[in-house]
């Protein structure tokens, strides 16, 4: 019965998708939740140009097509005129999910005073939450994790925190992580007893 987590993972840029240079948005992202996540999962994956209508695309083929619960985006995020990701997030979303923008630039400003030129959107489509992250490594890992001091105390909870109780409320599988890495936070009511 036990569902098994699928995650999308979309790199989105122009030389990456050329060939031009090699794409560290996705090695990244794989890297990380396999650290992370101590459930089950499978993922998905996309290396595509900055272009609005395939992104679009690629978003609906995850979610509608392949049955993604979860959508994590690297890329494509600034103010620039080739930077549509979030446009083409917003342009496929039933709802969105203004929270998790606000706090990955929150995560952001901690290290950098350019984070708030981001325009990093979480939106939910059907049953899937689909978030834009950084393009880069370190960025991502800071967004995923949150801000922590030198011994490893959470300073400012990262938007993970938070994913696998936004999935579980959104009907998907009963998702758990690595505290060392990041606590999954559920309200008390909603925790699973794990039976082994």
């Amino acid at each position: 019965m036990n569902e098994v987590l699928k995650i999308g993972l979309v790199s989105i840029s122009d030389r990456a998708s050329s060939g031009i240079y090699e794409d560290k948005g996705i090695p990244a992202l794989q890297e990380w939740l396999t650290q992370a996540l101590a459930s089950p999962f499978e993922i998905v994956t996309r290396l595509i140009a900055d272009e609005q209508p395939q992104i679009e695309a690629t978003l609906i083929e995850l979610v509608d097509r392949e049955k993604c619960h979860l959508v994590l985006t690297t890329g494509g995020t600034g103010p620039a005129k080739r930077d549509v990701t979030p446009d083409a997030t917003l342009a496929i979303a039933d709802r969105e999910m203004p929270g998790f923008g606000e706090q990955m630039r929150q995560i952001s400003l901690h290290y950098v005073p350019t984070a708030i030129l981001s325009r990093q959107v979480g939106v939910i489509r059907g049953s899937c939450l689909i978030l834009n992250l950084p393009g880069q490594p370190k960025s991502i890992k800071e967004t995923l994790e949150g801000v922590k001091d030198q011994d490893g105390k959470v300073l400012v909870h990262g938007i993970f925190a938070s994913v696998p109780y936004c999935i579980q409320l959104l009907e998907g599988p009963y998702i758990e992580t690595h505290a060392t890495i990041v606590s999954a936070f559920r309200p008390k009511s909603a925790i699973r007893q794990s039976i082994e």
